[in-house]
């Protein structure tokens, strides 16, 4: 792919600010989600500014041990979900849950770390033996498919209950076709900032539609919820986790310690294989091979770490995101100093109201037009990749087939709290049937 900006380069301070907010627009909707999830199971208050922030620092210590090499954002995971909910379902209380979670996520880390420096010590050929294309680009491309439901889903959502699902499609296909075709027939400018232009264009098509809506009082017309600006405060500290998990530390105990490592250690496991698929596909992007320079030891060591980071002031694990992959494929800015300034930029505005209002205000069916889009790009790089494998031969055409088959089916195994995804139980039944296969005949 030619990039616009390659890795080292440094776009002019406006441009930057732009650019960087546009990587927190990719990555919003799924990083200020998980606490909102765990929030409606749980009836905890974890904070989505201090998630917005803790995904800020964790992607700076992430960008620290990869010295800055890796354009790639970290935000809240949700393969945690299950673990975070646990983590609160073993609490004697709310604050022993908040502590938990950073608990929880130090295991994580630390599981990270441990495999860090396996490889550190004999190397990453064995992943590349382990895990060539015709196992690797399949799998990336389930990562894309799998989240369509998703994308699907919201685009046909609002934030006023009794919208209609079919203004809120118009809202969300006129997004996603601005993004569309602000990328390909944009100026060079346009073609950059294609997310943030088509969001602006479907928050004001969702706009009119409200107020239109309001005005007849017709609620099926009401696409946002602009009654969330009228408890909007202009300066507030996020409510960190580790305020309110200092509460709950005397009310912790070895059992409790342990449940908790039971519901993340085989999370980081199943996390690991994602991290390894998102930067193979970072790399066939951006034409470096991340693993080698600057090596999965680091990408490792900054995801373990970020994690906890982003734990301890957000309550979410952090992970790699594939938006922020897929952001990078689109506008084709691959520049380290842009997601640098992005994790600045969200850690700043987690401090003020209007703009973290205005980014919860987005409309669902607005994200969910983008979202096509980045999923999308997210698959179809994988895609390209399956492009380097001769489909010829049956071993190949099987390990593929076995891959997409049971990614895209939701094949998922739980054990307990632990819950193997669908990608992860991909990844593993192509990596078996390549071995099995691997002595095959290439005809």
């Amino acid at each position: 792919m030619n990039l616009i900006y390659g890795i080292k380069d440094k776009p002019k301070f406006g441009q930057l600010l732009v650019f960087a907010f546009q990587q927190i627009l990719a990555i919003l909707a799924a990083t200020i989600a998980v606490p909102s999830i765990i929030n409606s199971q749980t009836g905890a208050e974890m904070s989505q500014s201090a998630a917005l922030f803790g995904a800020g620092v964790g992607t700076l210590v992430y960008q620290l041990f990869t010295k800055f090499r890796s354009p790639v954002y970290l935000g809240s995971s949700f393969a945690f979900i299950g673990s975070m909910l646990a983590a609160f379902g073993g609490a004697v209380s709310a604050s022993a849950g908040y502590a938990g979670l950073i608990i929880g996520a130090i295991f994580a880390g630390l599981v990270y770390v441990i495999i860090a420096i396996v490889i550190k010590c004999v190397g990453v050929k064995w992943v590349n033996k382990l895990m060539p294309p015709v196992v690797i680009g399949p799998t990336v491309a389930i990562i894309g498919l799998s989240l369509a439901g998703n994308a699907v889903g919201d685009l046909t959502t609002g934030r006023v209950a009794g919208c209609s699902p079919y203004v809120a499609l118009i809202c969300g296909l006129i997004t996603l076709f601005a993004v569309v075709l602000f990328s390909v027939y944009g100026k060079k400018t346009m073609k950059l900032i294609p997310f943030i232009l088509g969001i602006l264009v479907g928050y004001v098509a969702a706009s009119i539609f409200t107020v239109i809506g309001i005005a007849t009082n017709n609620a099926a017309l009401q696409v946002i919820d602009f009654s969330v600006f009228k408890a909007m405060q202009i300066f507030a500290i996020p409510e960190f986790t580790f305020m309110e998990a200092l509460k709950g530390v005397k009310e912790i105990d070895s059992s409790f310690i342990l449940t908790v490592a039971v519901a993340y250690v085989p999370v980081a496991f199943v996390v690991f294989a994602e991290h390894i698929a998102d930067h193979k596909n970072l790399s066939s992007i951006i034409g470096e091979d991340l693993l080698e320079n600057p090596g999965l030891h680091r990408t490792l060591l900054g995801d373990g770490v970020g994690s906890i980071a982003g734990a301890f002031f957000g309550g979410c694990p952090n992970t790699t995101y594939g938006e922020s992959v897929g952001c990078v494929a689109i506008t084709r800015n691959a520049s380290v100093v842009t997601v640098t300034a992005a994790a600045i930029l969200c850690i700043i505005i987690s401090f003020f109201g209007p703009f973290v209002t205005f980014l919860a205000s987005i409309p669902n069916c607005v994200m969910g037009g983008v979202c096509i889009t980045l999923y999308g790009f997210i698959a179809v790089s994988g895609l390209k990749m399956i492009q380097q494998v001769n489909l010829n031969a049956s071993k190949n055409l099987f390990v593929v087939a076995v891959i997409l088959i049971t990614g895209i089916g939701g094949l998922s195994v739980t054990f307990g709290k632990v819950t193997l995804t669908s990608i992860a139980c991909a990844l593993i039944l192509g990596i078996i049937a390549n071995v099995l296969l691997s002595k095959g005949s290439e005809d």
